[in-house]
């Protein structure tokens, strides 16, 4: 059997223009979060007060804000909190959803009810309110921010890999791996979770813009990562109170908010694309 070549797997996620472009985007916006000490022309705390609120300029091509801080340095570094943030809360909540949608689906009976009825809980709550309740009861920071996202997107995780566990245990070929003696954990691990995963994993993905967006949400309000460290939240939010004088410190933010949505969704509607997961639903 002839393997297919690592370059043309990765095509194959990108079978258009617009989710290739977006696809490259997103690893320079990773690559400039990941190296955001060696990236960045400044140390993003050093302040500067003879240069505050300076237009940008050939030294500081992002401007400055109002303690003398290079906004381009602040960017980049906010990149790092922004994004990390927004993955570790979403690889947590699909963790966590993977794991109580099949064994809800799987198990059904009491088990499923009890699951989700705790989950239910958090699918009444918009995910912004959800997210502010929680980090006003933990307090704010960037590990209050991961729990709180974690768990406002749990609900959609958990209920759409448990419908697709029930759908997918009626099918013909577990029935005969059951009838072969096939254990619990085989059917779970070997036959259900492999064919159950591609669409959580795409809604993952997608998420994970609506994620960036929360975590923003809550460090405009003051409730995500605390100065000095930048987030995009954090900038936009002290850049408010210089919207006039200095326009520059929240739109650059804004801007890297904005297309870090825009990217993550073109890429993941081609990988949707690319794996037909929606003509593969509506036949299940």
């Amino acid at each position: 059997m002839s393997r297919t070549h690592p370059l043309k797997s990765l095509m194959l996620l990108t079978p258009t223009p617009t989710s290739a472009v977006a696809g490259f985007a997103l690893v320079v916006l990773i690559v400039l979060a990941v190296f955001a000490p060696w990236i960045s022309p400044y140390p993003y705390d050093v302040q500067n007060l003879s240069i505050a609120n300076q237009a940008p300029s050939a030294l500081h091509w992002f401007g400055t804000d109002d303690f003398g801080r290079d906004v381009l340095s602040r960017v980049i570094f906010g990149a790092r909190t922004s994004l990390s943030v927004s993955l570790v809360s979403i690889a947590l909540s699909l963790s966590g959803g993977v794991v109580i949608g099949a064994l809800c689906g799987y198990l059904g009976g009491w088990v499923d009810r009890l699951g989700m009825s705790v989950v239910d809980i958090t699918w009444f709550f918009p995910e912004i309110l959800l997210a502010l309740l929680i980090v006003a009861i933990l307090g704010p920071g960037s590990q209050s921010t991961i729990i709180a996202i974690a768990i406002a997107y749990l609900a959609q995780f958990t209920r759409l890999t448990r419908t697709q566990i029930i759908t997918l245990k009626r099918q013909t070929y577990v029935e005969a791996s059951l009838s072969m003696g096939a254990g619990p954990l085989h059917i779970m691990m070997r036959r259900l979770l492999p064919n159950a995963i591609a669409p959580v994993l795409v809604v993952a993905m997608l998420s994970t813009g609506n994620a960036i967006l929360l975590e923003a949400t809550l460090g405009f309000f003051g409730m995500g990562a605390q100065p000095p460290v930048p987030s995009w939240g954090g900038m936009m939010s002290t850049g408010s109170a210089q919207l006039f004088n200095a326009p520059w410190v929240i739109l650059w933010p804004g801007i890297f908010v904005a297309l870090s949505v825009v990217f993550i969704n073109l890429f993941g509607d081609g990988v949707l694309r690319a794996l037909d997961v929606k003509a593969r639903m509506r036949t299940q």
